[in-house]
Protein backbone atom coordinates (compact mmCIF):
# COMPACT_ATOMS: atom_id res chain seq x y z
CA UNK A 1 0.00 0.00 0.00
CA UNK A 2 1.28 3.67 -1.45
CA UNK A 3 2.86 5.23 1.63
CA UNK A 4 0.56 8.22 2.80
CA UNK A 5 2.69 11.43 4.47
CA UNK A 6 1.92 14.81 3.66
CA UNK A 7 -1.49 14.24 2.75
CA UNK A 8 -2.38 13.09 6.22
CA UNK A 9 -5.50 14.80 7.73
CA UNK A 10 -4.59 16.86 10.66
CA UNK A 11 -6.34 15.60 14.18
CA UNK A 12 -7.12 12.26 13.39
CA UNK A 13 -5.15 9.65 14.50
CA UNK A 14 -2.67 7.56 11.93
CA UNK A 15 -2.89 3.65 12.26
CA UNK A 16 -2.17 1.03 10.00
CA UNK A 17 -6.12 0.24 8.86
CA UNK A 18 -7.00 4.17 8.66
CA UNK A 19 -3.45 4.72 6.98
CA UNK A 20 -4.41 1.75 3.98
CA UNK A 21 -8.35 3.25 4.05
CA UNK A 22 -7.13 6.29 2.97
CA UNK A 23 -5.00 5.45 0.64
CA UNK A 24 -7.23 3.14 -1.42
CA UNK A 25 -9.18 6.87 -1.76
CA UNK A 26 -6.41 8.55 -2.72
CA UNK A 27 -5.69 6.66 -5.28
CA UNK A 28 -8.87 6.18 -6.81
CA UNK A 29 -10.40 8.32 -9.48
CA UNK A 30 -14.27 6.97 -8.73
CA UNK A 31 -16.35 6.81 -5.04
CA UNK A 32 -16.02 3.48 -3.25
CA UNK A 33 -18.34 1.05 -1.38
CA UNK A 34 -16.75 0.36 1.68
CA UNK A 35 -16.51 -3.47 0.21
CA UNK A 36 -14.81 -2.14 -2.76
CA UNK A 37 -12.14 -0.46 -0.40
CA UNK A 38 -11.99 -3.96 1.96
CA UNK A 39 -11.06 -5.68 -1.39
CA UNK A 40 -8.40 -3.66 -2.65
CA UNK A 41 -6.76 -2.89 0.58
CA UNK A 42 -6.92 -7.30 0.96
CA UNK A 43 -5.11 -7.11 -2.72
CA UNK A 44 -2.72 -5.80 -1.79
CA UNK A 45 -1.75 -8.51 0.95
CA UNK A 46 -3.25 -6.76 3.96
CA UNK A 47 -5.51 -8.03 6.46
CA UNK A 48 -8.37 -5.64 7.37
CA UNK A 49 -12.37 -6.15 8.38
CA UNK A 50 -15.06 -4.64 6.82
CA UNK A 51 -16.11 -3.23 10.20
CA UNK A 52 -12.51 -1.46 10.70
CA UNK A 53 -12.94 -0.12 7.13
CA UNK A 54 -16.63 1.27 8.14
CA UNK A 55 -15.16 2.86 11.34
CA UNK A 56 -12.34 4.35 9.63
CA UNK A 57 -14.74 6.34 6.76
CA UNK A 58 -17.53 7.06 9.64
CA UNK A 59 -14.90 8.95 11.35
CA UNK A 60 -13.16 10.43 8.19
CA UNK A 61 -16.75 11.86 6.95
CA UNK A 62 -17.08 13.50 10.37
CA UNK A 63 -13.99 15.07 10.39
CA UNK A 64 -15.17 16.04 6.45
CA UNK A 65 -12.23 14.18 4.98
CA UNK A 66 -14.54 11.84 3.19
CA UNK A 67 -17.62 12.24 1.18
CA UNK A 68 -20.43 10.06 1.86
CA UNK A 69 -22.75 9.00 -0.94
CA UNK A 70 -26.24 7.45 -1.43
CA UNK A 71 -26.63 6.77 -4.90
CA UNK A 72 -30.25 6.01 -6.89
CA UNK A 73 -31.89 5.86 -3.00
CA UNK A 74 -29.53 2.71 -2.94
CA UNK A 75 -28.72 1.77 0.83
CA UNK A 76 -25.29 1.27 -0.07
CA UNK A 77 -23.12 4.43 0.24
CA UNK A 78 -19.99 5.20 -2.02
CA UNK A 79 -17.50 6.94 -0.16
CA UNK A 80 -14.53 9.44 -1.86
CA UNK A 81 -11.89 11.75 -0.53
CA UNK A 82 -13.20 15.29 -0.35
CA UNK A 83 -10.88 17.37 -2.91
CA UNK A 84 -13.40 19.94 -2.09
CA UNK A 85 -14.78 20.34 -6.00
CA UNK A 86 -18.18 20.03 -6.51
CA UNK A 87 -19.25 16.79 -8.35
CA UNK A 88 -21.95 14.79 -9.55
CA UNK A 89 -21.93 11.58 -11.04
CA UNK A 90 -24.54 9.71 -13.83
CA UNK A 91 -24.99 6.35 -12.45
CA UNK A 92 -26.35 3.28 -14.82
CA UNK A 93 -28.85 1.62 -14.37
CA UNK A 94 -27.69 -1.51 -15.10
CA UNK A 95 -24.36 -2.16 -13.90
CA UNK A 96 -24.10 1.07 -10.94
CA UNK A 97 -21.36 2.35 -13.07
CA UNK A 98 -21.04 5.74 -12.10
CA UNK A 99 -19.75 8.55 -14.54
CA UNK A 100 -18.44 12.05 -13.50
CA UNK A 101 -20.98 14.99 -15.05
CA UNK A 102 -18.12 17.72 -15.97
CA UNK A 103 -20.25 20.40 -14.96
CA UNK A 104 -23.05 21.08 -12.55
CA UNK A 105 -26.03 22.23 -14.40
CA UNK A 106 -27.62 23.66 -10.83
CA UNK A 107 -24.81 26.31 -11.17
CA UNK A 108 -26.98 28.84 -12.26
CA UNK A 109 -30.23 27.93 -10.86
CA UNK A 110 -31.33 30.38 -8.62
CA UNK A 111 -34.44 28.78 -6.54
CA UNK A 112 -37.50 30.63 -6.15
CA UNK A 113 -38.07 30.25 -2.07
CA UNK A 114 -40.87 31.45 0.11
CA UNK A 115 -38.94 32.49 2.36
CA UNK A 116 -36.38 35.07 1.37
CA UNK A 117 -34.28 34.73 4.09
CA UNK A 118 -33.01 31.11 3.28
CA UNK A 119 -29.52 30.48 1.97
CA UNK A 120 -28.55 27.28 0.39
CA UNK A 121 -25.56 25.37 1.34
CA UNK A 122 -25.71 23.07 -1.37
CA UNK A 123 -27.43 19.83 -3.53
CA UNK A 124 -27.82 16.38 -4.82
CA UNK A 125 -28.48 16.39 -8.16
CA UNK A 126 -29.44 12.19 -8.99
CA UNK A 127 -28.96 11.41 -13.24
CA UNK A 128 -29.46 7.96 -14.11
CA UNK A 129 -29.46 5.81 -17.17
CA UNK A 130 -27.88 3.41 -19.10
CA UNK A 131 -23.59 3.09 -19.52
CA UNK A 132 -22.70 2.45 -22.67
CA UNK A 133 -21.58 -0.90 -22.44
CA UNK A 134 -25.39 -1.70 -20.66
CA UNK A 135 -27.48 0.43 -23.10
CA UNK A 136 -30.43 -1.23 -24.12
CA UNK A 137 -30.37 -0.57 -28.74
Amino acid sequence: MKEVQNSWPAGIKRTRQRQSVFSVLESSGKPLSASDICLKIEKNGEAVWLSTVYRALELFVKKGVVIKTNVMNNEMAVYELNRFKHKHYAVCINCRKMIAVENCPMEKFIPELEEDDFHVMGHNLEVYGFCKDCNPK
